[in-house]
């Protein structure tokens, strides 16, 4: 392997939350998040915590974090693995950094828009063919916009199905870059007409890991990879579960047992389909075992 998988966490904060990443994010966020118009010229590349102010409040951890120029804030995260509920983790983040730029007593213009540029590795919108969405606050009968202080942006890789001879835009070419530079063996045409990318395949170069990189990707990629065989398991055991009619209590606790290996890598409906229990179930075990861990 000659180039790290940018979907991986240790790469992608390495490519894009470094030190000298600075004009490499700022040519993907025109990418991905401005239809490759040069709108970004400037940001800063922040602590990616977001470190709660009121108890009850719960931390949370970004990928990278940057505020453009105008005071725009944008959160920027890479996901593998399809965690329960995590359409609501990712309006959550958006909406803790909107509210946390207030102090107490300062007023309301203070405010700046918070945009979350959000990448998965598997697909969040099955109902939609295209690979990148916007949101923002609309009126749903005529689409009037309630300002643009909240946006959110997805990039479902799953859906990019453009090869090298099919990339005409930025957009397509950092898109290809994150879906495909970790099986890549060189820099192909035209992911080669930017300097920028250039730099992040550099950064991306494996000869350039010290022992200690070396041994945190490993860790990390086993870590993605276990999450996955637990997936595959419980799918498994969930078809040889079935849905028959009056199960012994031992089948339905395994079948809860099951419900519980998947809480937060699949979604509630998949969990109750696989597994034969009620998606009231599956939300009563959730709760159950949340409140179990305060």
């Amino acid at each position: 392997m000659r180039f790290l998988d940018p979907k991986t966490d240790f790469a992608f904060k390495k490519i894009f939350g470094s030190a000298e990443s600075k004009p490499i994010l700022i040519e993907f966020l025109n990418a991905l998040v401005y239809d490759s118009q040069p709108i970004v010229q400037d940001l800063e590349i922040l602590d990616p915590y977001q470190a709660p102010q009121l108890q009850g409040v719960k931390d949370t951890f970004l990928d990278v974090k940057a505020q453009l120029a105008d005071g725009t804030m944008v959160l920027i995260e890479m996901q593998v693995l399809n965690p329960l509920d995590f359409n609501k983790r990712v309006l959550y983040n958006v909406a803790k950094a909107y509210s946390l730029q207030l102090q107490r007593g300062q007023g309301y213009s203070r405010l700046r828009p918070v945009i979350g540029l959000t990448i998965t590795d598997f697909v969040l919108f099955p109902e939609r063919d295209r690979f990148l969405s916007h949101y923002q606050l609309l009126d749903r009968e005529d689409g009037l916009p309630y300002g643009d202080d909240i946006e959110l942006v997805f990039v479902e890789l799953p859906k990019f199905a453009k090869s090298l001879g099919d990339l005409e835009t930025l957009t397509d070419l950092w898109t290809f870059f994150l879906q495909q530079a970790g099986d890549l063996e060189d820099i192909p045409s035209p992911l080669d007409s930017s300097p920028n990318l250039d730099h992040a395949f550099h950064i991306a170069e494996t000869v350039n890991l010290s022992i200690e990189e070396f041994d945190l990707l490993e860790k990390q990629a086993f870590r993605v990879e276990d999450g996955r065989n637990v997936v595959r398991r419980a799918l498994l055991e969930g078809r040889q579960q079935g849905r028959e009619e009056g199960r012994t209590e031992g089948e339905q606790q395994r079948s809860r047992d099951i419900a519980r290996s998947l809480r937060g890598l699949l979604p509630v409906a998949v969990i109750a389909e696989k597994t034969g229990l009620t998606v009231a179930e599956v939300e009563a075990l959730a709760a159950a075992d949340a409140a179990a861990e305060t």
